[in-house]
């Protein structure tokens, strides 16, 4: 019998400990910045990674080893007297490919428009709908941005709840009191970011004509990488079938940027992936990528190398 309590109890504590779905390591680079007073820096990463941590930012439940794992770096250019935080941000998050020891990345993005304003000891909340600060804003976008495209990998147009709650956050912050540094990226346009943004990302996601490629992120994941432990050949023909989405969202769009983050993440996969594939799949795929990402040529050379 208490045996039985002892497991029932630690059952609920692993359950009560997996409640949150994110588990980020937060870095904060302040190499850029004279001084020798760094705590309020390690204060700000604390503040974030718990902030980050610790909200339960959907109703799911996660098992603790169903967490999604992820990183986030802010390097801090400059720091005002208002303490206004000028800064750029690099997020990556994955998730584990079935039968395999491997993860694979799902999101690799570089905001370098992630600017705040912060004072120590500053407390970090979440509110649903309500504009509390740039920063909790911000970290809220991108939680729910990296809960919805992990829940896109695992089912066909998955993550819509997610991607909604990111459209309501940049509807409430472009109405919302901040400096005109804050405000960059949550536009539509502005000169500093163009079209690549946190606007832009969530109005592609929940754009009609993009659903082919939301379907193609589940394709790619779930019958694509996750069946390669059985067969690597179907799993590999499977992710080159779907190439042709990526190429008519370039040619509909132009240097769209949804497309271009999930290139800056699956780039060096897809070269790994189709080194090993058919002639005519490396073909395929290597025309592609090249007309719609002549930038990475060096890594998707890769892929005919002998």
């Amino acid at each position: 019998m208490r045996r039985v309590l002892i497991l029932t109890v630690a059952i609920v504590c692993s359950l009560l400990c997996g409640a949150q779905e994110i588990n980020c390591k937060v870095t904060v680079n302040s190499d850029k910045i004279e001084g020798s007073n760094k705590q309020v820096f390690e204060t700000l990463r604390t503040s974030v990674e718990e902030y980050i941590n610790s909200t339960k930012w959907t109703n799911m439940t996660f098992a603790d080893m169903e967490r999604i794992e992820c990183s986030m770096m802010i390097v801090v250019a400059s720091v005002d007297e208002n303490n206004e935080y000028t800064c750029e941000m690099t997020l990556q998050s994955r998730r584990p490919v079935y039968g395999t020891s491997y993860s694979t990345p799902v999101l690799n993005i570089r905001d370098k428009y992630f600017n705040f304003q912060y004072q120590e000891f500053d407390r970090l909340d979440f509110q649903q709908s309500t504009f509390t600060t740039n920063l909790t804003a911000m970290l809220a976008y991108y939680c729910y941005l990296v809960i919805g495209f992990d829940l896109a990998t695992y089912s066909r147009m998955g993550g819509q709840g997610c991607f909604d709650a990111c459209e309501a956050i940049v509807q409430t912050c472009q109405g919302a009191s901040m400096s005109e540094r804050e405000q960059q990226a949550w536009l539509a346009y502005d000169r500093s970011s163009g079209n690549k943004n946190r606007y832009a990302i969530i109005s592609n996601l929940n754009d009609a004509a993009f659903k082919p490629f939301r379907e193609y992120i589940y394709e790619y994941h779930r019958l694509g990488l996750d069946q390669m432990s059985a067969n690597v050949a179907n799993g590999r023909a499977r992710i080159a079938e779907g190439m042709e989405v990526l190429q008519k969202a370039n040619t509909a769009r132009p240097a769209t940027y949804i497309v271009t983050i999930f290139l800056d993440a699956k780039a060096d996969e897809l070269a790994d992936i189709f080194h090993g594939g058919t002639d005519n799949e490396k073909k395929l795929v290597y025309e592609t990528l090249m007309r719609i990402d002549p930038t990475r040529q060096n890594t998707y050379d890769r892929i005919n190398e002998k």
